[in-house]
């Protein structure tokens, strides 16, 4: 595949971000590690799409926009980082740590992005009134075109200009800042799994946050072995208050079949 057409489909991807955002297909999420190795396929590496994804995951666990409040946007830092890793041959923790400023950078772009929105919501809000329903679709189509902007904007300037100057910076940083920041790249996951854990109920599950650290610490299992066991302990879980629900419906007498018929039987 060619540079050109690798740039146009990146700067494409960026753009379907915002319309599958906006338009609730929710198909990618704006999840890292599926933007991850989407842009890893377009480049041709999809290990390294997977495994920067994979980073920017668990450093966005537990950060969600409530509300009106913006966030950095892990999915644009993925664009930039995979791409800059797979085009400039940078390593991954750098990748990441190049990437993650322009994830940043998008808050500003966020809040001016909602202030025009804003003035399509009043627009929308008049059309209403007057019942131009078909305008009011329009108008919304017309906000998700706005919001791309804060998708596009930044990885085309990345996509067009920021290459070499990626590559400039690389040669000119000494090594052991590079080393930093890819200690740093490792080391950030651990507060996503941090925040996550924060509003999970460790408490009341921390037998299961045992086994699980055991389980990928001492006997070395890989995810997929950890997550599958994970599914199993759920299933069990709920079936089992599943149960335990429903055997006390039966003795408060909320699930009385045999009783509603004896009921119409009678009315009858």
């Amino acid at each position: 595949m060619s540079i050109i057409l690798q740039n146009i489909l990146v700067i494409i991807v960026a753009a379907y971000m915002a319309w599958d955002n906006g338009t609730g297909n929710q198909i990618t999420g704006n999840w890292p590690v599926i933007i991850g190795m989407i842009i890893g396929l377009i480049m041709g590496n999809i290990s390294i799409g997977l495994a920067i994804g994979g980073t920017l995951q668990l450093m966005s666990l537990g950060v969600a926009a409530i509300g009106g409040s913006s966030i950095p946007e892990y999915g644009v830092a993925t664009i930039v980082a995979v791409f800059i890793a797979i085009r400039t041959g940078a390593s991954i923790g750098t990748a990441v740590a190049v990437g993650l400023p322009v994830g940043i950078f998008t808050l500003q772009l966020d809040v001016l992005i909602k202030i025009i929105n804003n003035f399509f919501a009043h627009w929308s809000q008049k059309m209403l009134h007057e019942k131009k329903y078909a305008k009011i679709d329009a108008i919304f189509y017309l906000t998700i075109a706005v919001w791309m902007l804060k998708y596009v904007i930044p990885i085309s300037l990345v996509v067009c200009f920021g290459t070499p100057i990626v590559k400039f910076i690389l040669k000119v940083i000494p090594g052991w800042f590079t080393n930093g920041l890819t200690i740093a790249g490792g080391m950030l996951p651990v507060v996503g799994i941090g925040m996550l854990l924060r509003y999970m109920p460790v408490k009341k599950y921390f037998s299961f946050l045992i086994i699980g650290f055991v389980l990928a610490g001492y006997l070395k299992l890989p995810v997929l072995a950890i997550a599958l066991i994970g599914l199993a302990a759920t299933y069990e879980t709920y079936r089992i208050n599943s149960k335990k629900i429903d055997n006390a419906n039966l003795a408060n007498g909320t699930v009385v079949q045999s009783g509603e018929c004896e009921g119409d039987d009678f009315d009858e």
